[in-house]
């Protein structure tokens, strides 16, 4: 092999390394991106199919229902309820009527299924796509009745 057909194959196996490095970061990234979608956007089904992604809004007052460490509530964000289903414990923060974040998947039964539920951290405090989409959801929903 002459010198100059060496230093083709060397920058060849180098773009390819480069390529399969890439590839690996991306798909890796690719499975640990996680989206945020209001009970209105499932309800349209926005939200993808056997896939995580993060639900939030409000916990609807009485939908808690606990059995051992299996608890199964609503979240809401006045439009539209979505039952959610969690097997653990919950934070200490979690209360009805207040802001949650629950990250998991939508099952066939049209349950969302939580593997980690997050609750706000102060009075004052709900999660900025949570906020908006409880925001859009009282703006559609007095429009709604404005025009009724």
């Amino acid at each position: 092999m002459k010198p100059r057909q060496k230093r083709l194959a060397l920058i060849v196996g180098g773009v390819a390394v480069l390529g399969i490095a890439a590839y690996l970061i991306l798909s890796a990234f690719q499975e640990n991106l996680v989206f945020f979608f209001s009970p209105s956007d499932v309800a349209a089904q926005k939200a993808p199919s056997g896939r995580a992604f993060r639900i939030g809004g409000l916990v609807e007052p009485g939908s808690v229902k606990r059995d051992g460490v299996m608890v199964s509530f609503k979240v809401t964000d006045t439009a539209h309820t979505i039952p959610v289903v969690y097997q653990g414990i919950l934070p200490d923060l979690f209360k009805e009527g207040k802001g949650v974040v629950a990250q998991g998947k939508l099952g066939a039964d049209g349950r969302f299924h939580a593997s980690e539920v997050l609750a706000k951290h102060d009075e004052n405090y709900m999660p900025p796509d949570a906020a908006h989409a409880v925001e859009q959801a009282q703006k559609a929903q007095k429009s709604l009745q404005v025009q009724q």
